[in-house]
């Protein structure tokens, strides 16, 4: 697959490459990197063709829109495609040496509290703020950010934000596209049953899709992409290789879904990996190009910390895989036999 060609978002006219870059590595995200690690890692997928780019105030707490803004803002703007997120407001903490020493979401990252705020104010508040973070003057698209019970904790506080969302906030996103300040409007999901309850009260350009649709689990098969097919709603991937271990393989270490691999999954990803072996196909390129197969996937965002992790997924995205890898795996019950794969 060509990783730089481009394909329209859902009913929208912005047009993403099928390759982009995930920035939450930029935050500190499981390691922790300086400013020079991640120019350097920006500068070598530049340089390799990249020219998409999603990140969130919530990566770092500001630090990944600070470090992608600092190398875009010096490249033309017409040349790259640029995402962030809404949904949380960052304010200096009431305590600074209390503050600093309870966190632990974002090792090293700005020190920076955050409340949950899906208002019309807040939606505003958040799109100004990632510009000056950025340096940049508009994004292409946001999204509505974990607005889910994992990252919430309550039932009550989903469904009183999505009130909000629904009666103020969304009118905020809906502004800003008719302005053409940003060019779609879409939300990130991390489970099942997000994407209905969505499009039930928020008309939405495309989601950001992370873990329902990889190489080892298309659960979003059943219902929730044949939804955002009728409605011509476009989707994006993010976790691509399941947090890591469709890019490894099953070695020490490696996380499924950010937890250790059952002795299920991990023999399910060894299937996985012997028929990639078979064709002699890394595991991932196959991962990496398999969700571009669906017609309502625009791009893949696989995330990266060292210039060799984008070089390598570029990579990845060039290298041929046959039919028969894909008829393999569907026969040995390792894919779904309904699952796009030409």
């Amino acid at each position: 697959m060509d990783p730089f060609a481009l394909r329209r978002l859902g009913r929208t006219e912005l047009r993403l490459p099928q390759l982009g870059f995930g920035g939450a590595p930029f935050g500190n995200l499981f390691t922790v990197i300086s400013d020079d690690e991640a120019e350097a890692t920006l500068q070598a997928g530049w340089d390799a063709g990249l020219r998409y780019f999603d990140t969130s105030p919530w990566y770092g707490r500001g630090l990944s829109e600070h470090r992608i803004g600092r190398f875009l803002r010096r490249q033309k703007r017409e040349d790259f495609r640029i995402t962030t997120k809404v949904g949380r407001v960052f304010t200096a903490p009431a305590d600074p040496a209390a503050f600093a020493a309870s966190t632990r979401d974002w090792p090293n990252g700005l020190h920076f509290e955050h409340r949950h705020d899906y208002s019309y104010d807040g939606i505003l508040r958040s799109y100004e703020d990632s510009l000056q973070r950025l340096g940049l003057n508009r994004v292409d698209a946001l999204l509505i950010h974990d607005l889910d019970l994992a990252n919430l904790g309550s039932e009550a506080l989903v469904s009183a934000h999505l009130a909000e969302l629904a009666t103020g906030g969304m009118r905020a996103l809906q502004e800003l596209k008719a302005a053409g300040r940003i060019g779609a409007i879409g939300a990130g999901v991390n489970r099942i049953g997000t994407i209905p309850r969505f499009l039930e009260l928020l008309d939405l350009d495309f989601f950001l899709v992370a873990l329902p649709y990889t190489l080892a689990e298309q659960p979003v098969l059943d219902h929730e992409f044949p939804l955002c097919e009728q409605r011509g709603v476009g989707v994006v991937i993010g976790g691509v290789f399941a947090s890591g271990i469709l890019a490894t393989g099953v070695v020490p270490g490696a996380t499924y879904n950010y937890h250790p691999p059952t002795p299920a999954e991990a023999e399910h990803v060894r299937g996985i990996e012997a028929v990639c072996a078979r064709h002699g196909v890394p595991l991932a390129a196959a991962a990496l190009q398999f969700p571009l197969h669906h017609p309502i996937v625009a791009s893949v965002i696989p995330g990266g910390f060292r210039p060799d992790h984008v070089t390598r997924n570029i990579a990845s995205m060039q290298h041929a895989i046959p039919d028969a890898l894909w008829a393999e795996l569907k026969h040995e019950g390792l894919l779904r036999a309904d699952a796009p794969t030409a």
